[in-house]
């Protein structure tokens, strides 16, 4: 999907995200590989909001995203920031660098949005070709205790100045898949509302199915992480930090 509309709204309805943290985390990471801080691609960048964080602790970034319109969101941030970002429109499933990558990494359920397990080794594959021999690959994908538990057939709504927005989440086991639509209701000069909808979906797979893909595509995978913790994975971990080395 293109995320219109999402991508106008994206950074208000993900204040809450702790970037910095995030962006502290991934260094940590990259350090306990042995790595120092180097070229650094994000897939999957949206608006580029870690991207310009990890480019304020010393990377030098390429953000990468099939979405025009979140990359116009991005660009804008840039102009805005003392920061700079390499941003670049491409499928993360078939990307192409013009020289290999010290860093790749993959945040806030990107890999979850493909539409199967297939486009997910076919990011893996497009990583092992793009990184230097010996790089690393960080990404995160939520669980599937999270889609049944957390997501499930839940509704969720946010309010803000800019617009009110209403998730609807409806729930398949076949494949641990939540389809997912936001309707948008955006206040206009005259006191009425506009509605925009958009639907997406996103697919969770067994922590050993990726581990078998990391594999099979010739990834080493070094750690698992509950979240942003030190933590390993337990039955009831959201969201699984993956670090793997080429």
């Amino acid at each position: 999907m293109s995320y219109g509309i999402f991508a106008d709204y994206y950074d208000i309805f993900t204040a809450n995200v702790d970037y910095h943290g995030y962006a502290l985390r991934i260094d940590e990471i990259v350090k306990s590989l042995g790595l120092k801080r180097g070229s650094l691609v994000d897939l999957g960048c949206g608006t580029a909001s870690l991207s310009l964080e990890l480019a304020a602790l010393g990377y030098f970034v390429t953000g990468i995203d099939l979405s025009c319109d979140m990359l116009t969101a991005a660009s804008a941030k840039l102009c805005q920031s003392e920061q700079f970002v390499t941003l670049v429109n491409q499928d993360m499933t078939d990307f192409r660098l013009p020289e290999k990558a010290d860093v790749i990494i993959s945040t806030l359920d990107g890999l979850n949005h493909l539409d199967g397990i297939d486009s997910v080794k076919s990011v893996f594959q497009c990583v092992k070709r793009n990184l230097k021999r010996g790089g690393a690959f960080i990404f995160d994908m939520n669980t599937v205790y999270k889609h049944r538990e957390v997501l499930g057939n839940n509704s969720f709504i946010f309010d803000s100045d800019e617009a009110y927005l209403g998730w609807q989440n409806d729930y398949s086991d076949d494949g641990d898949r939540v389809d997912i639509t936001l309707d948008f209701f955006i206040p206009e000069d005259d006191g009425s509302y506009s509605r925009c909808t958009e639907q997406f979906s996103e697919l969770a797979y067994p922590a050993d199915k990726i581990k078998d893909a990391l594999a099979e595509c010739g990834l080493r995978l070094e750690g698992m992480y509950d979240g942003l913790s030190q933590d390993q994975p337990g039955e009831k971990t959201q969201r699984i930090l993956f670090a793997a080395l080429n």
